[in-house]
């Protein structure tokens, strides 16, 4: 799941990055108000977690210039100030949650995955194709009951491919959720290759049916074997 952090504090923006890179989240940081406007009506993200005081503009503008373009990406609402008015505010202008600053970690990663299961049209937070399931809460992936060890990278992209089930994925794609910002076109094909290769590879030395095609060209698709 893509996550754009809208966050003018270096150190706590990259401290929510680093949480949830470890959460097996593709994280990604504005640290201005506009440049955070821009890559939220630009690129595709699960979630928005957004400060209300930014430099270039504010919060609230963003939320609202967002909501008003039909944007419905899920958004949290960050501020340091404690007045009701602030968080109603927030709130009317279409933000789905709100933390005050500072918060505790559980309750940032807590408040995350409620949203992400709410705005999910799958309401299970099981996935499951054939003999293979994801359980997108844990972030593990198994065959018949057996956890498949894989790496935050590799788990992030089969995750993304379960959420597509039975629809072809464009190798940019799949690069531009994964990488995010530090995706490099030159090198993205070999990359998402390499991955899909050391999948593939996992699934099979669990017994698992081949689950991963490749649609040659284009890209990936998973789907039932069967």
């Amino acid at each position: 799941m893509r996550i754009l952090i809208v966050e003018d504090e270096q150190n706590l923006a990259l401290q929510i990055q680093h949480i949830l890179s470890q959460e097996k989240y593709t994280a990604e940081i504005a640290f201005d108000g506009r440049d955070g406007l821009e890559k939220a009506q630009l690129e595709e993200y699960d979630l928005l977690i957004l400060d209300v005081m930014l430099p270039g503009t504010d919060g609230f503008s963003i939320l609202k210039e967002l909501r008003a373009d039909g944007i419905q990406t899920p958004v949290i609402m960050l501020t340091a100030r404690v007045e009701i008015d602030d968080r109603v505010k927030g709130l009317d202008l279409g933000a789905d949650d709100y933390l005050t600053k500072p918060f505790a970690v559980p309750e940032l990663l807590a408040r995350i995955r409620s949203l992400l299961r709410r705005d999910s049209t799958l309401k299970s937070a099981v996935l499951k194709i054939g003999d293979v399931e994801i359980n997108t809460e844990a972030k593990v992936l198994r065959h018949r009951g057996s956890i498949i060890d894989l790496t935050a990278k590799e788990y992030a992209l089969i995750e993304f491919l379960f959420y597509n089930a039975n629809r072809v994925v464009s190798r940019l794609s799949i690069a531009e959720h994964i990488w995010g910002d530090s995706l490099d076109l030159f090198t993205m094909t070999n990359f998402v290759d390499v991955h899909i290769k050391n999948i593939r590879k996992k699934l099979k030395n669990a017994g698992a049916a081949k689950l991963i095609q490749t649609i040659r060209g284009i890209g990936y698709m998973v789907k039932d074997p069967e």
